[in-house]
């Protein structure tokens, strides 16, 4: 007997159960969502006075499974010494996000922008596990520090 006749045997109890184990394996309902591969979280006065010195602090996250070596630096719209121009390098993994503070002053209303690159590089990851995604590598966020 063909596994067809059998089909046309079954009561619909059975094509029911089929139908429903059926849509259970289904891909359709799988989270199709990308994951992003660095999430910028800037933490920044908006208002300071003059000369005062003011954190910067920059959270960095992923929600790819695997590891990134990271650089991160500032940008202004303004000159600014000290501190604030000193750049990080550090490895991003999912389960471990990444804080770097910045201390700094200005005598003037500045746009700072906080520069995430993802690059390649050895010996920041453990056993240079690293990937460098094809899509973009370099992620930013821009705030302003109005000055009093």
């Amino acid at each position: 007997m063909s596994p067809l006749q059998l089909l046309f045997r079954a009561s619909p109890a059975t094509l029911l159960l089929l139908l429903c184990l059926q849509l259970g394996i289904s891909t359709a309902q799988e989270d199709t969502t990308p994951r992003r591969a660095i999430i910028l979280d800037v933490d920044m006065p908006q208002e300071a006075k003059s000369g005062e010195e003011v954190t910067l602090k920059l959270n960095v996250q992923t929600e790819l499974r695997e590891c990134m070596v990271i650089k991160t630096h500032l940008q202004s719209s303004r000159k600014i010494d000290g501190a604030f121009n000193y750049k990080y390098t550090a490895c991003l993994c999912n389960d471990y996000p990444r804080n770097f503070y910045w201390d700094f002053k200005s005598d003037s209303t500045v746009r700072i922008a906080a520069v995430v690159d993802i690059v390649r590089e050895l010996n920041i990851c453990p056993d240079d596990l690293a990937v460098v995604p094809i899509a973009a590598n370099r992620f930013y966020s821009i705030n302003t520090l109005a000055i009093n």
